[in-house]
C-alpha cells in the first residue's frame, strides 16, 4: 500500500518520515501528533503521513480525534467499510476536521482495513456524545407537532446557537459576528420552554436531545470560558480505549492538547499553566506516551497570512535551518542540552489575529518535557475545506 497520495503535501522526504515514525514508535503505546494550526495542508500532511507509517510498519491500530463520540463512531463506521463516502462520514464532524486532507486519511484507513479485515484500524472521538445538527431539527419537529404555538419561541433560541456547529461560538465572538447573548443561556431557555409543554409522544426524546444541546454549549470554549479543553476526560477516553483493546493509539490534536506538560496560552496568560491531555497521558503512561509537535515558520492559511515568527518563539530558531522542513528528537541527550528550557511555540487558532501575532503562542516551562520531537515546516499553504 502506497504511503503517499496526491492529496497530501509534505515537505519532509519519505526517508525522513520513515525515520521519524520509527523513532517515535520505538517504545510508545500512544503517540500524540499535535499541529500548531489546523489550517495548514502541510501540517495536516505530516500528521497523516506519520499515521500511515505507524499503522503500516509499527502496529498502531487506532486514531483518536478531538470530536464527540458520535462523530467518531461515524468515522469508524466508514473506515471499517460502511456505506457512503468519507465526506459523508465527516458531515457531523467538528468543522476543522471537514477537509480534503482528512478525507484522504480516512480513505487510506478504509483501504488498509479492506486489506486487513482481521486487524483493522479503529477511529474514535475523545469527547463524550455531543449534540448534532439533527438534534435541533428533531426538537423543532416535536414542538411543531405538539405545541405549534410555541415553535417560534423555541426556534428563536435554537436558530442562533446551532450556528456554533459551523463556526465555534468563541470564534464568532472574535470575528465580531456573534449575536450577543451566550449560547448556553439560549439553550437552557429552550429546554425550559420544552419542559413546560404537554407530555405527548416524543416528549422524552426532545428533552434528551435538548439536554445534549445544553451540554454542548456549556462545555464549549465559550461556555467554559477556557481554551484548555477537558484534559482529564479526554485523556481518560484515550487511556481507557488503550486498556480495553490493547491497541496502540495515534492521537491527533493541537499542540496545546498533545503537549506532555502543562501549557500557558499566550492569549490568556493570566490563567497560568493548564493541564493538557498529553500531560495527563504522560503521568499515566510515562515515556510510553510520545508527543510530536508539528510547527511552521510562516505562510498563507487561506483566511489569514501568518508572518515570520517573532524572535522569542522557538519557531524562529527552528527556522534558521535552510530547509523546507526538518525534525529534532529532543530525547537525544545532546539535542536536549542544546534546546531545552522555557519556550514559546507558535499556535494559530480560529481566533488568531495577525495584528496580535505576539499572543499566538503556548508557553512551556521545559521544551523537552512538553515535546519529545519537533517537526518544523518552513512555509505552509491552506487546507482545502469540504463544502
Amino acid at each position: 500500500m502506497n504511503n503517499d497520495t496526491a492529496s497530501t503535501r509534505v515537505p519532509l522526504s519519505r526517508s525522513a518520515l520513515d525515520a521519524l515514525a520509527a523513532s517515535v514508535a520505538d517504545a510508545a503505546t500512544i503517540v500524540g501528533i499535535g499541529g500548531s494550526t489546523r489550517s495548514s495542508r502541510e501540517v495536516s500532511g505530516v500528521q497523516d503521513q506519520l499515521l500511515r507509517r505507524l499503522v503500516l510498519h509499527h502496529g498502531f491500530r487506532a486514531l483518536a480525534l478531538q470530536d464527540g463520540a458520535g462523530a467518531g463512531a461515524e468515522l469508524d463506521r466508514y473506515v471499517r467499510g460502511g456505506a457512503g463516502s468519507a465526506a459523508d462520514a465527516l458531515a457531523g464532524a467538528w468543522r476543522p476536521q471537514r477537509t480534503e486532507e482528512t478525507v484522504a486519511a480516512l480513505e487510506w484507513l478504509r483501504a488498509f482495513n479492506r486489506d486487513h479485515p482481521d486487524d483493522p484500524v479503529r477511529v474514535f472521538g475523545v469527547k463524550p456524545v455531543q449534540a448534532g445538527r439533527d438534534d435541533y431539527d428533531a426538537v423543532l419537529g416535536y414542538v411543531r407537532s405538539a405545541a405549534p404555538g410555541q415553535l417560534a419561541a423555541v426556534a428563536a433560541h435554537l436558530d442562533p446557537v446551532r450556528t456554533a456547529h459551523d463556526i465555534d461560538e468563541h470564534v464568532q465572538r472574535a470575528r465580531g459576528t456573534h449575536p450577543g447573548r451566550p449560547f448556553a443561556e439560549h439553550a437552557r431557555d429552550a429546554l425550559a420552554l420544552v419542559r413546560s409543554l404537554p407530555r405527548t409522544d416524543g416528549y422524552d426524546d426532545a428533552l434528551a436531545r435538548l439536554r445534549l444541546i445544553v451540554d454542548f454549549h456549556e462545555h464549549s470554549v465559550a461556555g467554559r470560558g477556557d481554551y484548555g479543553g477537558e484534559a482529564a476526560v479526554w485523556s481518560g477516553v484515550i487511556g481507557d480505549f488503550r486498556r480495553r483493546t490493547g491497541a496502540r493509539v495515534v492521537y491527533w490534536d493541537g499542540i496545546a492538547h498533545t503537549a506532555a506538560a502543562g501549557t500557558v496560552l499566550g492569549m490568556a496568560p493570566q490563567g497560568g499553566p493548564r493541564a493538557s491531555v498529553g500531560s495527563v497521558l504522560r503521568e499515566r503512561f510515562g515515556s510510553r506516551y510520545v508527543s510530536v509537535a508539528v510547527g511552521f515558520h510562516h505562510g498563507d492559511l487561506g483566511s489569514v497570512a501568518v508572518p515570520e515568527p517573532g524572535p522569542d518563539l522557538v519557531d524562529a530558531r527552528l527556522g534558521a535551518v535552510d530547509a523546507p522542513a526538518h525534525w529534532l528528537d529532543l530525547r537525544a541527550e545532546d539535542v536536549r542540552r542544546q534546546w531545552d528550557g522555557p519556550a514559546k511555540a507558535r499556535v494559530i487558532s480560529g481566533v488568531y489575529d495577525p495584528a496580535q501575532d505576539a499572543t499566538g503562542y503556548i508557553g512551556v516551562a521545559s521544551l523537552a518535557d512538553a515535546f519529545d520531537v519537533l517537526v518544523h515546516i518552513r512555509r505552509v499553504s491552506p487546507v482545502r475545506q469540504l463544502p
